[in-house]
């Protein structure tokens, strides 16, 4: 049995396949970014779910995309969590932009694919081979566009009072915006980029209002001037997009993207379905 895994930081999708390619069964678990989790949260998450534990001496290969992955110490962190759990499985780890790639790419197509979910990063895909011109350092310094952004970047305003008086009333109404709240699930509790990412939906549902374009397009405008434009070719060739952010905002993106004389590609919520694709191809 082969499981493969797209992994953020928000949740986690994992689907397992047979030796010639079927599908066996899907499910679910809360994110796994070693970037910002324990080993403890870590093998808490996996251990807690009764498919994945019912099947883990089953597991002879395990296929995992995740965020955080960027690096050899997360990568590390995530064997030493799988390897007493899947104790018969060859874990095959990397970053979650290869997960975006095969999911959205023809073979030997050359495309700009980028992630924009609860984080953000963005990669030259040359048909072969994945180029990065950009090393993320995390919600705290990068991340534009993403849900953590468009989440610190709600707070801020209602904090500041700089959003709109009537949206803010229903800002207050839906979250609990006390600050020792607000700095607790910041600096105290796990998955702080998640926390902020949650406030993205607001975003979201009141995505049509002046105040909400205004800030879709000046998170998506950094993006391109940060992350897109790195790329002299960006012009010349697909963009593709992944993550729910994205998927949500793409009428948005794609006008800040016509803007700035670019073409969106495809867009994808979730990269997980089309990962399964492409390992049942190379089977």
């Amino acid at each position: 049995m082969k499981i493969i895994v797209d992994s953020g930081s928000t949740k986690t999708d994992w689907i397992a396949i047979d030796d010639g390619g079927n599908k066996l069964f899907e499910t679910q678990t809360l994110g796994l970014n070693p970037q910002v989790l324990t080993e403890y949260i870590l093998e808490e998450r996996i251990i807690n779910n009764y498919d994945l534990y019912q099947v883990r001496k089953e597991v002879t290969k395990i296929y995992f995309y995740g965020a955080g992955c960027g690096t050899e110490p997360p990568k590390q962190l995530l064997k030493k969590v799988f390897t007493p759990i899947f104790v018969n499985a060859d874990l095959n780890i990397k970053e979650d932009t290869y997960a975006a790639v095969y999911s959205c790419c023809k073979p030997g197509e050359k495309a700009i694919v980028s992630i924009i979910g609860t984080g953000s990063n963005c990669s030259y895909f040359d048909g072969n081979k994945i180029h990065q011109k950009v090393t993320s350092l995390g919600y705290v310094l990068m991340d534009d566009a993403s849900g953590n952004y468009f989440g610190r970047q709600l707070l801020r305003d209602y904090y500041f009072n700089i959003m709109p008086k009537e949206l803010g009333i229903k800002f207050e109404n839906k979250f609990n915006l006390k600050a020792e709240v607000i700095k607790d699930s910041l600096y105290k509790k796990p998955n702080p980029n998640t926390y902020l990412a949650k406030f993205a939906k607001f975003l979201i549902e009141n995505k049509d209002l002046k105040y909400s374009k205004e800030l879709i397009k000046k998170g998506f405008t950094l993006f391109i001037e940060n992350q897109i434009n790195q790329f002299e070719n960006s012009n010349e060739v697909s963009l593709h997009f992944v993550g729910s952010v994205g998927f949500y905002l793409q009428e948005n993106l794609k006008k800040v993207l016509e803007s700035k004389g670019l073409k969106i590609g495809k867009v994808i919520k979730k990269p997980i379905d089309g990962l399964v694709s492409y390992h049942q191809s190379i089977v």
